[in-house]
């Protein structure tokens, strides 16, 4: 059984502007090396617009209705604060980033794949429940998970977070709720400054570890091993859901932090050793981060091997 990729050509048209590190680049690269013919074997799949319905069990209705309204005319982008950015098909591609997501969670479920990858943007993991921010608008892990609990009927989801800065909207999602678990490592002091370790949830739900500048691969992978890693095997999810952001990388513009691509590696293999133990190897894999191109590509590519030989 081998993995799925689900994205579209709709995630080309989000069009941030001249410089912006969130570009429509990013994606081309990842499909470009996605293409290879190492990879003829992944099943692939045009994503899905979600729902309303989807859409509004995280957010408020009358914020999805917003988001969505903003059309700019074709050439003009709209500001939705310093680094958020709307264009004419910025609408179309928040849905189907957030449909990407929900179609791995089906897939998984329904058993046609154990495991999916969604290359999207815009990325999800800064979005709040009433606010966009960090070049997110739609929480598109936050909408999976609950669609897996709404549509089959499970309730243990936990959702890990690897990219360099923290998700404060998913983690907004995540704490109130002890049926759902978000673990994070993430470069601190960098945006957005949440993250503390003593952010831990309702029910010790919420293992966030902060990372100095500078660090390497074998403190980020220690902190998993240490700290995320023992957490997430006693709550036993029933689905594995994963922010996958690569700017973690050495060469990453936006961070300092020093990650290599084996780090990565090792990182994916563990989680699916935990989805085999608890979640049939069900494990849904979602983009976010990663802004240096060839590092992203190298990244990703890395991380979906991993995926296909689970």
């Amino acid at each position: 059984m081998t993995t799925l990729l689900v994205t579209h050509p709709s995630f080309l048209d989000h069009d941030t502007g001249p410089h912006h590190p969130e570009r429509p680049d990013r994606l081309r690269a990842v499909q470009k090396g996605l293409d290879d013919p190492a990879f003829r074997e992944l099943m692939r799949l045009d994503a899905p617009a979600a729902s309303r319905e989807e859409l509004t069990r995280v957010h408020p209705e009358n914020y999805v209705e917003a988001i969505l309204g903003i059309r700019p005319a074709a050439g003009e982008r709209v500001h939705i604060d310093g680094d958020t950015v709307m264009s004419h098909g910025s609408a179309e591609a928040i849905r189907r980033a957030a449909g990407a997501a929900v179609a791995g969670v089906d897939a998984v479920m329904e058993g046609r794949t154990r495991t999916a990858f969604a290359a999207v943007r815009p990325p999800g993991h800064h979005a709040a429940p009433a606010l966009p921010g960090g070049f997110c608008l739609i929480n598109n892990v936050a909408v999976a998970a609950r669609h897996a609990q709404a549509r089959h009927g499970i309730r243990r989801v936990a959702i890990l977070d690897f990219d360099v800065h923290h998700g404060q909207g998913t983690q907004a999602v995540v704490e109130p709720d002890p049926d759902l678990f978000y673990a994070s490592t993430h470069q601190y002091p960098l945006y957005p400054g949440t993250g503390s370790p003593r952010e831990r949830g309702v029910a010790g739900n919420v293992v966030n570890v902060p990372l100095a500048a500078g660090t390497e691969g074998e403190t980020f992978r220690a902190a998993w091993a240490d700290r995320i890693l023992p957490a997430l095997d006693t709550f036993a999810p029933e689905l594995v859901i994963v922010s996958a952001g690569f700017d973690a990388h050495a060469a990453d513009p936006l961070a300092q932090l020093e990650v290599e691509t084996e780090d990565f590696v090792w990182l994916t293999e563990e989680l699916l050793e935990i989805a085999y133990r608890h979640a049939g190897g069900r494990l849904v894999s979602v983009l976010e981060g990663g802004y240096d191109l060839d590092a992203l590509t190298d990244a990703v590519t890395a991380h979906v091997r991993s995926l296909m030989r689970a």
